[in-house]
């Protein structure tokens, strides 16, 4: 059985950090493009970042340019997303998922792809 469990959320201040990882079991994590998306309170989903299988190519989406980081550890099965100067409006549950289909500027998925359990980062004062 294939899952990717993203932990790591919880509730911070306006600009602090945190760390989210996705932990995989069931596939062989390398042989994947991977990617983070969130969905807001009653928004709809939204790519925030991606990354190829080597790991040299990223991808993040203007809300979260300059302040998020994607990264990969596949020998321990692990996608991360390291998040800093957070905002209320990066308020939202954080899902991690293969991404098959590349569009010329990043990976997201297709039908076939997996998606793992959320984790709810809450961003307030």
């Amino acid at each position: 059985e294939v899952q990717l469990q993203a932990f790591g959320g919880g509730l911070v201040q306006p600009g602090s950090s945190l760390r989210l990882s996705c932990k995989a079991s069931g596939i062989t994590l390398g042989a994947f493009n991977l990617c983070w998306i969130r969905q807001a309170p009653g928004k709809g989903p939204e790519q925030v970042s991606s990354i190829n299988r080597s790991g040299e190519h990223t991808y993040y989406s203007d809300s979260v340019k300059g302040r998020f980081t994607i990264s990969r550890d596949d020998a321990k099965k692990t996608l991360y997303l390291q998040m800093g100067s957070l905002k209320v409006e990066d308020t939202a549950v954080y899902y991690c998922s293969t991404a098959s289909i590349f569009n010329g500027d990043y990976y997201f998925p297709g039908p076939g792809d997996y998606r793992g359990h959320g984790t709810l980062v809450t961003v307030s004062s």
